[in-house]
């Protein structure tokens, strides 16, 4: 393919290593593509909260597509651009159901730059402001850009298509790990926020390539006109891919970027 105007890639599991750095080669092929002209768009589950030092590792700036494209956050000024809720009745309902299915579900609530978890949840990125107590009194204080539900490490996978069923029209629910649900609103998803993005700049999706390792990255692959999985993906993803690389801790994402983007 022609080098891409828009390149679009998830962040944990494929941009990040394993241990959660960027490596050297992957910042230079960044640059690379920067110095060409062509727009770098993160696009990944994470929340906004915790974008700040992935912004500081890889020198990047403008605009990136956060909680699975419910949020659009300005990297430069610290603030959503747009912001997509959870509603509050959809969000209780749907905790009170899982939590019947699956009686030792854990849940927490993203809320913008705001955290808060049952006192059982574990999260991956600890906030020092976090607020602590039960989903329905967590639920009242923030509103839900995303409702997150773990079980204690174990996998939902025997459930995952009844906790779909449950949330129906009102709700996307979507995964990111084995034992890790994520549920937004309606409509929400990362292609929806990333074609958004586009039209706004003229970007057709045939200009676009995405990169990606699992399941909450298949609408994004469905829409960009190339789709890259990482060698390490979820089976799902490898097989939607256009193209196979590397695995995110072999610079997976930097070995296409190089061969798009050749040297200056």
């Amino acid at each position: 393919m022609s080098p891409p105007v828009l390149v679009a890639t998830d962040l944990d599991g494929t941009l990040i290593r394993s241990d959660g750095t960027v490596s050297a080669r992957t910042r230079a092929a960044l640059g690379r593509v920067r110095r060409s002209g062509a727009t770098v768009v993160f696009v990944t589950g994470r929340p906004s909260r915790v974008m700040a030092g992935i912004a500081a590792q890889t020198a990047a700036s403008g605009l990136a597509i956060c909680a699975n494209g419910a949020l659009v956050f300005d990297l430069d000024a610290g603030v959503a651009v747009s912001h997509r809720y959870l509603e509050s009745a959809t969000a209780l309902r749907l905790a009170r159901a899982i939590r019947e299915l699956v009686p030792d579900a854990a849940f927490a609530v993203e809320s913008g730059t705001r955290f808060g978890r049952e006192p059982r949840f574990e999260t991956m990125w600890p906030d020092p402001q976090e607020l602590v107590g039960a989903f329905h009194e967590l639920l009242v204080t923030l509103p839900a850009t995303k409702l997150l539900v773990r079980r204690g490490g174990r996998p939902f996978t025997a459930v995952y298509d009844v906790i779909v069923e449950l949330a129906g029209a009102d709700a996307v629910v979507t995964t990111s790990s084995a034992d890790l649900v994520e549920i937004a609103g309606p409509g929400v998803s990362k292609a929806v926020a990333l074609a958004e993005l586009a039209a706004q700049r003229g970007v057709r999706a045939d200009q676009v390539v995405a990169f990606g390792d699992m399941p909450n990255d298949l609408p994004m692959f469905a829409w960009a006109g190339h789709s890259v999985a990482v060698a390490n993906a979820h089976p799902d993803v490898l097989a939607a891919a256009d193209e196979i690389t590397a695995s995110n801790d072999d610079d997976g994402v930097a070995l296409i970027l190089e061969r798009l983007f050749p040297a200056d």
